[in-house]
């Protein structure tokens, strides 16, 4: 056995133990994974790395999907292996699809409160409208509107560049609801 499968072994087990760790969390929303299950997900998550051209060091995402969506009205044992295999490969094409800049944390975020408020657990109205609209925005520089009001003029709004997630949130509730 040469040293890099070595590596990914003890790299594909560390991680499996961890997505594992996360039953301790979930048990209380009736959610678990078998060790099956994490297997499934550990050969999607290569997959979808591989396809989407991204390299993942540490833990990965899918502990923090699991955190953030373990609480969903719109999951149940029956689809929360499917669930959370859909939300890992949204994730990491949206990921590229907004050129990385928007952290993980803002990503998730933004995704849970569409999959809650917008969605209603549609992942295919998530991925295909909500997320599209988002990753849209970003590319094109948008980074929210700021009243300004100079002397002698009528209020207006400038772009700003900067990262106001607020504003986001508000205008693509807003797009997605249409």
């Amino acid at each position: 056995m040469n040293k890099q499968n070595w590596l990914e072994l003890l790299s594909n087990q560390t991680w499996m133990k961890q997505v594992q760790e996360t039953n301790e969390y979930t048990l209380k929303y009736g959610l678990t994974l078998s060790e099956q299950d994490t297997a499934l997900l550990l050969e999607e998550k290569k997959r979808v790395l591989r396809e989407e051209r991204r390299v993942e060091f540490g833990p990965g995402i899918l502990p923090q999907i699991i955190y953030a969506f373990c609480d969903s009205s719109f999951l149940s044992q029956d689809n929360y292996v499917e669930t959370l295999s859909r939300l890992q490969e949204i994730f990491y094409l949206y990921k590229n699809e907004m050129l990385d800049e928007i952290t993980d944390d803002e990503l998730l975020n933004f995704m849970r409160e569409q999959f809650e408020t917008v969605c209603y657990g549609d992942l295919s109205y998530l991925e295909g409208t909500c997320l599209d609209i988002f990753a849209q925005a970003i590319r094109a520089g948008y980074r929210g509107y700021q009243k300004t009001q100079a002397k002698g003029q009528s209020e207006a709004f400038d772009i700003v560049r900067r990262w106001d997630y607020e504003l986001y949130l508000t205008a693509l509730r807003d797009l997605c609801w249409r």
